[in-house]
C-alpha cells in the first residue's frame, strides 16, 4: 500500500513539472528556440554520442527507412538485438533498430527528433532507464525523461502510438530493484493518462519463482540478454506491434440435431 502510495505521489508530481514544460521547445527544432541549459544539454550528448550518430547518418544515406514503420530506440538492450528485423517480419513495412549502447532515458529524450521523429513511424517503442538509475536518478527524474521524450513525439507524430518497454530486473542490478519496480509503476501510471500509448511488461516474466531475476536470460555479464532472454522479449512484444496477430474469432456452437420423425 505503502509503495502504491508513494507511486501516485510521484507521478502527481511529474504531471505537473510535465505540464509546466510540455509547450516548451527543444533546442533543435526549425525555430532555434529552447533554454540555454537544454541547448547545452543536447550539444554536449551529440559529442558524447558522435560515433553512433554519425553510423545511423551513413545508414540513413545507404538507405532510409520508409515512412510509417516501426522504430525501437533505447539502450544496449535494443542496440544488441541483431535479429530485430527478422524477429518481427511482416509486423511492420520497417523495423528501424536505434538503440545506442549505455544510454539513457534522458539522452532518448534529448535525440527523439534525430532518432524518431525524423523516420515518421506508425510506432516508436523505447527501452531505457536501467542506465539512469545505475548513474544515480531518481525514478522521478527518469519519468520525467520519458515524459519529454512521448511530448517530443506526440507533438511531431500525432497519431504515432508511443509503448515503453518496462525496465528489466538485471542481476548485475539487483540491489536497484526497488528502484526499477518504482520506475516501472509510475511509467505505467502515467502511460494510462496519455492516449494511444502502452506499457509493455518484460520485467514480470523475467522474475522466477524465487522472486529474483531468471539467470538463464542473461550473459556473463549478468546485464545483457542471452538468446533466451530476447526470445522471451519477442514473444511479449509480438502482440504489441501493428500487424500483431488477431486472435481466431472462437466458432460458432453447432446447430441441434434435425428431429427425428
Amino acid at each position: 500500500m505503502k509503495s502504491a502510495l508513494a507511486a501516485l505521489a510521484l507521478l502527481a508530481a511529474a504531471i505537473a513539472a510535465h505540464a509546466q514544460t510540455a509547450s516548451a521547445a527543444f533546442p533543435y527544432e526549425a525555430d532555434g528556440a529552447g533554454t540555454t541549459e537544454s541547448a547545452s544539454e543536447y550539444l554536449a550528448a551529440k559529442a558524447r554520442w558522435h560515433n553512433e550518430l554519425a553510423a545511423f547518418a551513413r545508414a540513413d544515406q545507404q538507405r532510409f527507412p520508409a515512412p510509417g514503420g516501426v522504430v525501437f530506440v533505447g539502450s544496449s538492450t535494443v542496440r544488441m538485438w541483431k535479429s530485430l528485423a527478422q524477429d518481427f517480419a511482416g509486423q511492420a513495412t520497417e523495423i528501424v533498430n536505434r538503440g545506442f549502447g549505455g544510454s539513457t532515458l534522458a539522452d532518448c529524450s534529448l535525440f527523439a527528433r534525430d532518432l524518431v521523429v525524423r523516420y515518421r513511424p506508425r510506432q516508436v517503442l523505447v527501452y531505457a532507464g536501467d542506465n539512469d538509475l545505475a548513474e544515480g536518478r531518481t525514478p522521478l527524474q527518469v519519468l520525467e525523461s520519458f515524459a519529454r521524450f512521448a511530448n517530443t513525439v506526440r507533438a511531431e507524430l500525432p497519431d504515432a502510438r508511443i509503448s515503453f518497454i518496462s525496465v528489466k530486473p538485471s542481476p548485475s542490478r539487483e540491489h536497484l530493484l526497488p528502484l526499477v519496480r518504482e520506475t516501472n509503476n509510475v511509467i505505467a501510471a502515467y502511460l494510462n493518462r496519455l492516449p494511444n500509448s502502452e506499457y509493455i511488461d518484460v520485467y514480470t516474466p523475467m522474475i522466477g519463482a524465487d522472486g529474483r531475476p531468471r539467470p538463464e536470460l542473461f550473459r556473463g555479464d549478468r546485464l545483457h540478454l542471452t538468446a533466451e532472454g530476447y526470445r522471451l522479449w519477442r514473444s511479449v512484444i509480438a502482440a504489441h506491434l501493428p500487424g500483431a496477430p488477431q486472435a481466431a474469432p472462437a466458432p460458432a456452437p453447432a446447430a441441434p440435431p434435425a428431429p427425428q420423425p
